[in-house]
């Protein structure tokens, strides 16, 4: 299933990381275990955010997935399953069958 990621970094502790090195180091070790299809940069909350997608098999990919990020500079991670166009089109056909 295709999933969303969202990494929100405290301002205090992405400076740190930026600092010593090693915000660029996790976010790429994380974007390369993910096999990222996509990820974006942007600041919400007054944090540093990326916006991940990626493929996850089952629920057992959170913990690898999030790990690295909360323990290496304090983030807060969301999840959310997400769709493509076609997924979408595909979904909303099967949802008017049962209607």
């Amino acid at each position: 299933m295709r999933m969303l990621m969202k990494v929100q970094i405290p301002t205090g502790s992405g400076n740190d990381a930026i600092k010593d090195g090693s915000l660029p180091r996790i976010v790429g070790a994380t974007l390369e275990a993910l096999k990222a299809e996509a990820a974006y940069f942007t600041a919400e909350d007054g944090m540093r955010t990326a916006l991940i997608f990626f493929e996850m098999s089952d629920s057992s990919g959170i913990p690898p997935a999030a790990e690295p990020m909360f323990m290496g500079m304090g983030a807060k991670i969301t999840f959310a399953p997400v769709m493509n166009a076609q997924e979408m089109q595909a979904g909303v056909a099967k949802a008017m069958e049962v209607m």
